[in-house]
């Protein structure tokens, strides 16, 4: 980022990204209709993985940095993966990969690094299992924990084995894509038969493999290229990871290379990057990881994705349209957020016609006004980023644009917050029964539910009908309820209501985030749900014990503990369970570690500072960087720190490793 931003600009900015790529995300991974294409999407999310580094106190709860992309289709049966599967940060430049490699260099500096490059596809990602040799399911991505059975569709592609010549449970993931010929075909019959073209190759893939016909998806002639073996066959390198799955049977990329330094990486970049369009396929860049496995599982993972594997993307590209209108939008939290309504543009193989402006003083910095030819920057897959206005094409005609003095929706007077030495202004809606902020909760709400047959404007008109004031009123509708309505027949109040009541039952971590608690994203629920198992022993919990969680800082504790201390939302609660919603707890195991609040200091000779932590983790204990009274043990390896000597002081119990590893059952 070029400007220098004050807090509030840096605050409000992270704010406008996470709005903008959250709805990027829900077009890109749920309704497989994207309007932009990903390399925008990328450079919105570097922006916000930037700011969020830079000021980690104004990251939201509902962060997409926070997040693996996807959700589950009503169409397919649900799958817990048994291996969560992670996403990969992106690097868009030679300096953001020296970075990369700086930062894992630090965790462990005596080693040599190698990386394997092999090309990443624009494609959907699929994971298969085989069990006993033959293959018995086939799982998309979904949110990383949980995706959707697509075993029958994938049984159509003709590159996908059925069986393997090896009589083990193994699992292998990859890519199902769509090469640009079969592409061009599919759209030319979907042209003659007056049905919507399909804006990629990405788009046209996914929406093959989500067909409930297996017929249909066997006729699209898919692909299938793999790129991963989770189970463990002895393999040690990337590079032979590659080899095995070739032996088995499966497709792999031609165009991988092992490098022995960055240098190499940059020069097969850049070979990749001039003859890409000459490829059969569509690919976004390159994915670099590092070659030895042992040092890759070592490095270990930092929120969604490994440290040891990294995806550097090709360069955005941009267009320019012209701004209609500008629209204002009412968030959960009131925030008033100004939309640009834009002239359909076609930005690399996608049409556009929204972009978030963030608020009045990004509008006032580029200058933007009603009429105005702009360039805007493909970040993602639905709303593109303005970036800039080109004033010499004014015709006399614009308008400037001002943030209204009340609410769009409830015409209550807004309250503009001023922070910071800039005097950046956020303007709220005040109002605590405004129907937006309501209708955005609910929204929220749903969405964590993955309850995609009710969208906003549903929701908006049970409400304007009288039939919702909650969302606990949705568990309560039946069919009479919603066929009353004018243009709702009975097939499509049957299909709402068997909707609502096939999500009834939601994984534990996902109903800790459709609570919508500050500063609680999805990684967050899923560290709370991990740690306390049931949401009757997280009602219970103190702030000590929710602070002790090594992913979870004193603010963040603080809000999770007032939230449930409320009255209104533990009632809230009990309405929802009460209502039929059924919290799949987590069963976590006990051990002698469960529960404990551990710190480790000095070098353990048998495991890195990643693989205790993440030991300690499987335990069911709570790895912690600083010791306090409430800690249980002090793990001391060798020339150990000042951890040490305060342990010692505070009376905490100290171990050695070989007695750590006792407790760990090793």
């Amino acid at each position: 980022m070029s400007k220098q931003l004050s807090q509030a600009e840096a605050k409000e900015r992270i704010k406008k990204l996470t709005d903008e790529i959250n709805s990027l995300r829900f077009r890109y991974h749920v309704l497989d209709d994207p309007s932009v294409t990903d390399e925008i999407y990328d450079s919105l999310t570097q922006e916000l993985l930037y700011l969020e580094a830079k000021y980690p106190q104004f990251r939201l709860p509902n962060s997409p940095t926070q997040r693996i992309g996807g959700v589950v289709l009503e169409k397919f049966e649900k799958m817990k993966h048994e291996a969560r599967m992670l996403s990969l940060t992106d690097a868009f430049n030679n300096q953001d990969m020296l970075e990369w490699e700086t930062r894992i260099k630090k965790l462990v500096p005596a080693e040599k690094f190698e990386y394997f490059c092999e090309v990443k596809f624009d494609g959907l990602a699929i994971s298969l299992r085989y069990k006993k040799s033959v293959l018995a399911v086939a799982v998309t991505r979904g949110d990383g924990l949980v995706g959707e059975n697509v075993t029958e569709n994938i049984k159509t592609i003709q590159s996908i084995p059925l069986s393997l010549p090896i009589a083990e449970d193994v699992e292998v993931r990859g890519e199902t894509i769509m090469t640009k010929e079969v592409w061009k075909a599919l759209n030319k019959q979907q042209e003659a038969e007056e049905k919507p073209l399909y804006a990629n190759t990405r788009n046209a893939a996914a929406g093959s493999i989500r067909q409930l016909n297996p017929k249909i998806t066997a006729a699209r002639k898919l692909q299938f290229y793999a790129y991963d073996l989770v189970t463990d066959l002895g393999q040690t390198t990337h590079e032979e990871v590659h080899k095995k799955i070739k032996d088995f049977g499966f497709r792999i990329t031609n165009y991988q290379k092992n490098c022995k330094n960055l240098e190499e990486v940059f020069e097969f970049y850049r070979h990749i990057e001039k003859h890409r369009d000459k490829l059969p396929f569509g690919i976004d860049g390159v994915v670099v990881s590092v070659n030895d496995l042992a040092l890759f599982k070592r490095l270990g993972v930092v929120g969604k994705a490994p440290r040891g594997m990294i995806a550097f993307k090709f360069a955005p590209e941009q267009a320019t349209t012209v701004v209609e209108d500008i629209l204002v939008q009412v968030g959960r939290s009131g925030k008033l957020t100004p939309v640009a309504k834009l002239r359909p543009v076609f930005v690399s193989g996608t049409t556009v016609s929204r972009a978030t402006l963030h608020n009045e003083d990004e509008i006032k910095r580029l200058g933007v006004r009603i009429g105005d030819t702009v360039v805007v920057q493909r970040a993602g897959d639905v709303i593109p980023d303005v970036v800039e206005v080109l004033p010499k094409l004014r015709t006399g005609k614009e308008k400037k644009f001002k943030m209204p003095d009340q609410c769009p929706v409830c015409n209550t007077p807004v309250e503009r917050r001023v922070a910071g030495k800039e005097e950046s202004v956020d303007v709220f809606c005040v109002n605590l029964v405004c129907p937006a902020k309501n209708l955005r909760a609910m929204e929220h709400f749903v969405t964590a539910f993955d309850i995609y047959t009710i969208g906003p404007k549903v929701l908006q008109r049970f409400k304007d009908e009288g039939l919702i004031s909650s969302v606990v009123d949705l568990f309560y509708l039946k069919k009479e309820d919603i066929q009353s309505l004018e243009r709702f027949g009975e097939k499509s109040a049957e299909n709402i209501v068997n909707s609502i009541q096939s999500h009834t039952k939601v994984i534990f971590a996902k109903f800790i985030y459709a609570l919508g608690i500050t500063h609680v994203g999805e990684e967050t629920a899923f560290d709370l749900s991990q740690r306390f198992g049931s949401i009757q022993k997280l009602m219970s919990a103190t702030r000590e014990e929710i602070n002790a969680i090594s992913n979870i800082g004193e603010v963040v504790a603080e809000s999770v503990y007032q939230w449930f201390q409320n009255k209104a939302n533990r009632t809230f609660i009990r309405d929802c369970i009460k209502a039929g919603v059924k919290i799949e707890n987590i069963k976590i195991k006990a051990t002698p570690l469960t529960g404990k609040s551990i710190v480790v200091t000095g070098t353990l000779e048998k495991l890195s500072r990643e693989e205790a932590k993440e030991a300690i983790r499987q335990a069911g204990g709570d790895w912690v960087s600083s010791v306090s009274k409430n800690t249980d043990y002090v793990v001391v390896g060798e020339n150990p720190g000042s951890k040490y000597d305060k342990a010692q002081k505070l009376g905490v119990k100290t171990i050695d490793e070989k007695e750590f590893l006792k407790l760990l059952g090793r």
